[in-house]
């Protein structure tokens, strides 16, 4: 069997756009006719320049290679060039390829993708959603309303959800870490307050914050979060100096998760071996794969360290977050987004019960991806899938993070 052709699909999400502006789709055929999807997770560079890297990574090391060569396939690209370094761009390309020769593979030996791991370790897993606003909330306002954000918690904990995410704690900048605004910190408290008092202990809190802070304002910030007992205080500096979440870590009484901007084993390691994070938050489209962060996991069960796959993409990420989580022991939980285009675009193959996800049965992802849909949403946009902004944090107005990008109308 032969990896032959390649498909790449971008696709736009209508309205509200949860999950970024666009979703990369690869579609991989092999010679004997086997068809295999996967997504790659990728916003350093535009979908236009995105889509020639993803051919050329497919054309000079998967073109004619047997999909089953996971290892070598993986070695070869993160060799390219003379390389062997984490490559945000390049593993990204290889992300969603990878994870859809998984899927190849699952389906020519008629097994989901978690059998070929090691088998299934959880039959039910855990699921989180971050906190989107109601069909009756004002889609500008609800970022900087705690009892507009107490009342989606409540919601998804009448339908099962045991843990629910958000991030009131002003703009993520490209100026880097800043220190937050005492308003900010101040409406940092009040959103754990009304969310506790909504969902008492029926749910955990995930606090979100998408590396805006000093490692300072950071400590200053989780501090002050400390009485409501977050599960975890996500990516509170920027990944760009790995060292400094151990000082955060040993300051904040609150597990420290992060990842999602992270890639390959090489990034994760430097954080166990510092003891920098207790939770880690991998994008399978982006990390390297599924056979990548199978090693990951490994590497974090030594060091007593947990796994919370991260999404912000579409569902054939989330797919592959899925059965990686199926298959370890050290699994927290998984991220989940429930919109109608999440679910039509593979058919309503998997779905989100009672707040768990079951280990998919069918063969390979488990998925049927409408492929017309997808191609009938294509991205005509100039942004990028998330985009920081520019301006600094505002010390006399609020600031509001707003879901990470303007958030399109319905």
């Amino acid at each position: 069997m032969k990896l032959r052709d390649l498909d790449i699909i971008v696709t736009a999400p209508p309205a509200p756009g949860w999950g970024g502006r666009y979703w990369i789709l690869v579609k991989l055929t092999t010679d004997t006719g086997i068809v295999g999807w996967g997504e790659c997770y990728a916003s350093s560079i535009g979908p236009k320049a995105m889509e020639p890297v993803i051919r050329d990574v497919f054309e000079r090391y998967f073109l004619d290679e047997n999909p089953e060569n996971i290892e070598r396939l993986f070695r070869r690209v993160y060799s390219s060039g003379f390389t062997q370094r984490p490559d945000l761009t390049v593993m990204g390309a290889f992300s969603g390829l990878e994870i859809a020769c998984w899927d190849i593979l699952g389906k020519h030996r008629e097994r989901p993708v978690w059998a070929l791991l090691g088998g299934v370790m959880n039959e039910r897993i855990r699921a989180y959603s971050y906190l989107y606003p109601l069909a009756h909330h004002d889609l500008d306002e609800f970022w900087s309303a705690p009892d507009m954000a107490a009342e989606s918690a409540l919601e998804l904990v009448e339908r099962g959800y045991t843990a629910v995410k958000f991030d009131p704690a002003g703009p993520y900048t490209m100026r880097g870490g800043h220190m937050p605004a005492m308003r900010d910190i101040a409406l940092s408290v009040a959103f754990c307050k009304a969310i506790r008092d909504a969902v008492g202990n029926r749910a955990d809190l995930l606090f979100g914050t998408h590396g805006q802070f000093s490692t300072a304002g950071a400590i200053r910030l989780g501090q002050a979060l400390e009485p409501y007992s977050p599960l975890w205080f996500e990516e509170p500096i920027p990944p760009d100096n790995l060292l400094e979440f151990k000082k955060v870590a040993d300051a904040v009484r609150i597990p420290i998760a992060t990842g999602e901007r992270m890639t390959t084993k090489a990034e994760f390691a430097a954080l166990l071996q510092t003891g920098g994070a207790a939770i880690l938050q991998p994008a399978l489209g982006r990390a390297g794969g599924i056979w990548e962060m199978k090693k990951l996991a490994a590497i974090a069960e030594v060091f007593n360290a947990q796994m919370a796959p991260h999404l912000y993409a579409g569902p054939i990420e989330w797919a592959a977050n899925i059965h990686l989580a199926a298959s370890i022991p050290n699994l927290l939980i998984i991220e989940t987004i429930e919109t109608k285009f999440h679910s039509d675009l593979i058919k309503g193959s998997i779905q989100v019960e009672n707040g768990f996800v079951g280990a998919p049965q069918a063969p390979g992802l488990g998925i049927e991806v409408d492929e017309a849909l997808a191609r009938a949403h294509p991205f005509d946009g100039e942004g990028l899938h998330l985009q920081m902004q520019d301006a600094p944090c505002d010390y006399q107005n609020a600031n509001s993070f707003a879901g990470g990008s303007p958030v399109k109308k319905l």
